[in-house]
Parts: C-alpha cells; sequence; structure tokens
C-alpha cells in the first residue's frame, strides 16, 4: 500500500489562453496536515476543482492510495474519501441542520420518500463523529458561522473521508471558533484522517500544518516541512519578493485632532466612547467578536444614531444622522464584508470605483462622461497595482485582493479627513495585504487620519502608533504600539482592563 493517501503529478489546466496550472505536483501523505498556500490566482482552487473532479486536467495523472485515475469524477472522489469544504460550506441556511445533514444521503439512496426517523438517525451519526451536539430542528441560517462549518465536517464523515479538504476555513471565524476548528483537525489527524489545509494565513500555517506546498503563477515553487520555514521565506515564496515590515512610527505629537469623540452611546451597540484622532494617524480598535467596534465604526459612518455624545470634525460639532452626512464631512468607510456592502458585483470596475463621484462626471443634461470615469479607473488602477484586464470588466470578476483595491480607491477619490477601515484584509492574499498597508501608511504620511478595526492583532500593532481596545461596548483601554506585546493586546480583549 502507498504511504500517500494522495499524488497529483504534472498537472496542467488552461482555461482560453491562461494556463492555471502548468505542470503542478502535490503530495498528501496519509494522516498528515497538509498546507497548499499561494497568492490568489496561483491555481489553488483549480487543483482543489480537479483533485475533486469537477475539472478534468489536460495533463498529468492523479493517484489516490496508489490507485491511478485516467478520469476523475465527483462520485468517484467521494467513493475514494475525497471531500472538500468550500468557503461557502455548501449548506442550505433555509433548511434544518439534520435536513442539511441527511439529505445528500437520502438523495442518493433513491428513495422515492424521505423518512424524517431515518433522517435524524443519519444525523445523529454524523454529529457524534465530532461529538456535537446540537438542535436538529435549528434552521442552519441561525446558527454562527463556526458552527456551520462544524456541520459540513461533520456531514463530510459521513462518507466515509481518508482526506478532507479545507478552503480558506478560518475565513469569517473568531479566534475561539478558529482554536475550536484546529482541536477538530488534530482530532481528525488522530483517527489517520489526512487534512488538506488551504490558506493564506501565515500564523495558522504554522501552527497547524505538518508540510507544505506552495503555488505561484500555477507553478510549484517551494514544498517541504513548516517547521523548516519561517515567515521571511514563506512570504518570499508566496510573492516572489521580499517584503520588510517595520512598526509605524507617527511623529506629529503637536498635530491637530481631526476627529474627537465626546460620551457616545447607542443602545445595545457601546456605551461612554471617548477618544480622539489626530492629523495623519492610524490608530486601531480590536476586540472580540461582539465587543461592539463594528457598531462604532458604522455609527461614525451614519449608518447608526447615537442616544448621546457628541462628533467633531476639525473641532465642529456635527451631526451623522446618515451616511450621505458621513461622507459630506469627509468620513470614508470600507466595511469588513466588501461583497455585500462595499461593491456592485455586477458592474463595472470602472463604475465601482466612481460611485461615489458620478456627479461630477455628469453634464448639465444628466449625460455621464465615459472617458472620465475610465481615466479614473486607469489611475487607481496604476496607483494600487489592481490587477485587472479592463476597468469595464465586471468588479466581480477580480480576486479579494483586487476587489478590495477596488473599495480602497472609492473612498481615496474623496477629499477625506478619516478613513474607517474595518478589517481591511479580510481574505486578502499576502502580497494585497502588504500593498494596502503601505498604501495605508502614504496616506497617514499625507496628513490623512486613518481609524483601523480589526481582530488582527499583528495587523495593529504593525500598522497603528496607538491602539484601543473594546470590550462589551467600552473603550478598555488606549495604548501606544511602539513597545506593546499581541500577548498583552490579547489578554485586554479578552478581559478587559483599565489603562486608559
Amino acid at each position: 500500500m502507498s504511504d500517500y493517501i494522495l499524488k497529483a503529478t504534472g498537472i496542467k489546466k488552461h482555461f482560453g489562453g491562461v494556463k492555471a496550472l502548468d505542470g503542478v505536483s502535490l503530495t498528501i501523505r496519509k494522516g498528515e496536515i497538509h498546507c497548499l498556500a499561494g497568492e490568489n490566482g496561483c491555481g489553488k482552487s483549480t487543483i482543489i476543482n480537479i483533485i475533486s473532479g469537477f475539472y478534468t486536467p489536460d495533463a498529468g495523472t492523479l493517484e489516490i492510495d496508489g490507485k491511478t485515475f485516467d478520469r476523475m469524477t465527483p462520485q468517484t472522489a467521494i467513493t475514494n474519501g475525497i471531500q472538500v469544504i468550500y468557503q461557502d460550506l455548501s449548506l442550505f441556511p433555509n433548511l434544518t441542520v439534520q435536513e442539511n445533514l441527511a439529505l445528500n444521503m437520502e438523495v442518493a439512496s433513491g428513495r422515492a420518500l424521505v423518512n424524517k426517523s431515518r433522517m435524524k438517525e443519519i444525523a445523529l451519526a454524523a454529529l457524534s463523529k465530532i461529538n456535537l451536539t446540537l438542535d436538529l430542528d435549528e434552521l442552519v441560517e441561525n446558527l454562527t458561522f463556526g458552527m456551520r462549518q462544524m456541520i459540513a465536517i461533520s456531514r463530510a464523515l459521513l462518507n466515509d473521508a481518508r482526506l478532507i479538504i479545507m478552503d480558506e476555513p478560518t475565513t469569517g471565524l473568531t479566534k475561539k471558533e478558529v482554536e475550536t476548528l484546529f482541536r477538530l483537525i488534530r482530532e481528525l489527524q488522530s483517527r489517520g484522517i489526512a487534512v488538506l489545509f488551504v490558506s493564506h494565513k501565515l500564523d495558522e500555517v504554522f501552527e497547524i500544518a505538518e508540510r507544505f506546498t506552495i503555488f505561484r503563477s500555477g507553478r510549484n515553487v517551494a514544498e517541504g516541512r513548516t517547521k523548516e520555514l519561517n515567515q521571511d521565506k514563506f512570504t518570499y515564496y508566496m510573492t516572489g519578493r521580499e517584503i520588510v515590515t517595520q512598526r509605524f512610527s507617527y511623529q506629529e505629537k503637536d498635530a491637530p485632532t481631526v476627529l474627537e469623540i465626546k460620551d457616545l452611546c447607542l443602545e445595545n451597540g457601546f456605551q461612554d466612547v471617548s477618544f480622539h484622532l489626530k492629523k495623519g494617524e492610524i490608530v486601531g480598535i480590536t476586540g472580540l467578536l461582539g465587543s461592539g467596534r463594528t457598531e462604532l465604526a458604522e455609527a461614525l459612518f451614519g449608518c447608526y444614531q447615537p442616544q448621546s455624545g457628541e462628533i467633531k470634525i476639525n473641532g465642529k460639532s456635527v451631526q451623522l444622522s446618515c451616511i450621505r452626512d458621513a461622507i459630506e464631512n469627509g468620513i470614508g468607510y470600507l466595511p469588513p464584508d466588501r461583497v455585500t456592502e462595499g461593491l456592485f458585483l455586477s458592474q463595472s470596475i470602472a463604475d465601482n470605483i466612481s460611485a461615489e463621484k458620478w456627479s461630477n462626471y455628469a453634464n448639465f443634461l444628466g449625460a455621464i462622461n465615459r472617458h472620465k470615469i475610465d481615466d479614473m479607473a486607469h489611475y487607481w488602477e496604476k496607483e494600487l497595482s489592481i490587477a485587472l484586464h479592463d476597468v469595464e470588466d465586471q468588479v466581480g470578476t477580480l480576486s479579494g485582493g483586487n476587489q478590495q483595491k477596488c473599495v480602497l480607491a472609492k473612498w481615496l477619490s474623496l477629499d477625506l479627513n478619516v478613513l474607517i477601515l474595518n478589517g481591511p484584509t479580510v481574505g486578502v492574499d499576502i502580497g494585497a495585504k502588504f500593498d494596502i498597508y503601505e498604501r495605508v501608511r502614504k496616506l497617514a504620511r499625507e496628513g490623512l487620519t486613518v481609524l483601523i478595526i480589526s481582530d488582527d492583532l499583528p495587523e495593529v500593532l504593525t500598522n497603528c502608533n496607538r491602539v484601543m481596545v473594546m470590550r462589551q461596548g467600552r473603550l478598555v483601554a488606549s495604548l501606544s504600539t511602539d513597545e506593546l506585546a499581541e500577548s498583552t493586546l490579547a489578554e485586554l480583549a479578552h478581559q478587559g482592563g483599565d489603562a486608559a
């Protein structure tokens, strides 16, 4: 018997004139936790779809447990123990836990009628595989993302999975949920089940994976044992460039105050929040999910009307009754979910970037000057290094990092006083992440005040000169990041504090 559960050798795949995979290889040993990493567009999704039988490779061979397959289909992959848990989890939110767990087996059985007691038996068997107890009649849409992920894993185990492929499994999870997921992955390993962990988050790769493979531009660039790798090497392999980061340093101690908040309160959101931001500062706000950090950001952008308190911009008291008020007062907001809140996916890249300035491009009859809109899009394409084919393409065709740059460009085209970035690099690969960091620092040096809302502690420590911690709707600490340790920040976020 082979020591490998999977061997993919010399895999090639073209889409039109584009080489998605150019002879890549991937080997996964039985019972190991293996990381597949690479930036968006490197070929990770394509190789997953080939392994799972959704794509047929143009060249190369696939072996599962020593057996070579000339053609792989989704059913062949499942029968041979390959299960993929995609980012969207492939669950039905309007169905119950029980229905989501049992539906596949009921359909596969070919029976004409669904048997409720049999479905319950299947669902309980699935949850027992990971020692999870849930209300079987609860709608999946009412569960946290972390719980939905547990359901997806339970369902995969029903089919006697021997290799589970997890595509960006920690996206959208809280730190506690990530810890729960990692415990489960290690438990699966102890049962001899291999896990292919697809991610670009370096800290998670080092924590969970034993071996790694890195793709870049559809080719293998590195593989080996994770313990033999450091963060700088990993970053270089993924991006092809040396990236050196130092903590952001703010020198303008006597700069004027741009934004001042006094005793701001929002029912069921936050209480008695007071702080100020100076011109050119990058200040972070961190805290656990539910700490009130997002509600605060959205109140500053006019999404919510605080019950009490005062907001001043450049020393003048303002009322932010709606989003238009915030924009007219020079506040821009990059939301945590760019897909549903930041972009019009079916519209062009140019239209998305110019969305807040359309009135500037209309004549007295209301006709839009397309040339000016496209010129503006081309400017930001170069300025932010947005990788695109044509500015008239739908923005939904771009990678996550390039979509995020389009949202950023939309706000940078305005004359802003404050830019609020809520989860600025969620779902963004490492190259785009550092591009965004560098741009934010450049904006601060040019005098823009930036507020970063994030639970990524290295992100706020590296890019902010101050960080404030929220817990249960209150600011519990405000600290300089000069010598602040990540462990100290994590403790404050979890337990609170009284630093001011």
